[in-house]
């Protein structure tokens, strides 16, 4: 699953939120030393395409299993004859993930209704695209999860790192 459309579209959609970003505070800060004038804006901007670039991110991250994780609690089940115990633990993660899920897209939902009555004050944008893409990335997250606690996925024990 490490070249899927999801993980290319990800990796496009935070490229280009970096890059503006990255144009946008160094056209500020050459204005702003340069000229002793910058672009309000583009803090603005920044701000908002950060918000985005991080859940795009999350979203992107959980199907390749490279959330953090705490695996070395598991590791014990790994042990012959604790199969059963190993697929509940697994079950109940993804259980927690979904209900955790649940809870961020309440959470997030409330604050894109509040911030559809409100504009930002510099572009104009409505609020409510600050809170949108936890929203988002809720909802994709929490479904992914609830396919992987239908079908009982194992949890993925090969992670490069030594200990998390």
């Amino acid at each position: 699953m490490k070249n899927s459309s999801l993980q290319r579209w990800t990796n496009h959609l935070m490229a280009a939120c970096l890059a503006v970003m990255a144009i946008a505070v160094f056209t500020n800060v050459v204005l702003r030393y340069g000229f002793g004038s910058g672009v309000a804006a583009s803090e603005e901007l920044s701000r908002l395409l950060f918000v985005w670039m991080v859940f795009i991110g999350a979203t992107g991250a959980y199907p390749m299993g490279e959330h953090m994780a705490f695996t070395s609690l598991l590791q014990p089940l790994l042990k012959p004859g604790r199969e059963v115990a190993l697929k509940g633990a697994t079950r109940l993660i993804h259980a927690l993930v979904v209900l955790s899920c649940a809870l961020v897209g309440w959470g997030a939902w409330q604050q894109v209704v509040v911030g559809l009555d409100s504009v930002s004050v510099v572009l104009g944008y409505p609020q409510a695209l600050l809170p949108l893409p936890a929203l988002l990335s809720s909802a994709a997250i929490g479904a992914m999860a609830l396919v992987q606690f239908i079908q009982g996925k194992a949890i993925d024990f090969g992670h490069g790192a030594e200990v998390e």
